[in-house]
């Protein structure tokens, strides 16, 4: 249910299509028909938190009271073998959703700079940060880690797992609050 404060944020279409063009999106699971960004897209009236989804989905949720449930969909919507592309609020890493189903994610890109969302054709600059967050088919985590600019393009390299055997280990405090080697 949405009501109270405007909550149906237009994604940057610039931004959107970068993220389609890596992901081929199949449906816009969180959409109204004037910020869909597919032409295959659910709105409130076809409830899609209780519906299934589309093979790759694109989700930018309302970001209200609800936008946990819209997170455990996601996870729930990968662990049925789907792809879910998720836009959300950057700064809910201490949110119980956050820990139950993002960190369950595959990847997590924090956006560097603010994103423009549009409401009645007009694109403001966000006042809040955001991360986009994506299920790939069965994932368990934990994500992977970057960074992306606000048109999609990645500005720190993904984590490689090869990388690290080599970094020493990080200092490990005594009894007396000193740090060890």
């Amino acid at each position: 249910m949405r009501s109270g404060a405007f909550t149906e944020w237009e994604t940057p279409q610039d931004f959107y299509d970068a993220l389609d063009r890596e992901f081929c999106f199949t449906m816009d699971v969180c959409a109204i028909e004037e910020n869909a960004k597919h032409h295959i897209y659910l709105s409130p009236k076809d409830d899609a938190l209780s519906c299934s989804w589309g093979a790759v989905c694109w989700m930018n949720p309302p970001y209200d009271g609800q936008i946990g449930l819209w997170l455990e969909k996601a996870f729930r919507e990968s662990q049925s073998g789907k792809t879910v592309v998720c836009l959300i609020q950057g700064r809910s890493t201490d949110t119980k959703w956050w820990h139950e189903y993002v960190m369950k994610a595959s990847e997590i890109r924090f956006i560097k700079n603010r994103l423009h969302f549009g409401k009645n054709g007009i694109f403001k600059r966000a006042n809040i940060s955001s991360a986009v967050v994506v299920f790939l088919p069965f994932c368990q985590g934990p994500p992977r880690i970057s960074a992306i600019n606000i048109q999609g393009d990645q500005i720190s390299p993904k984590r490689n797992d090869n990388e690290n055997q080599n970094l020493p280990p990080l200092p490990r405090p005594n009894s007396y609050g000193n740090s060890k080697a």
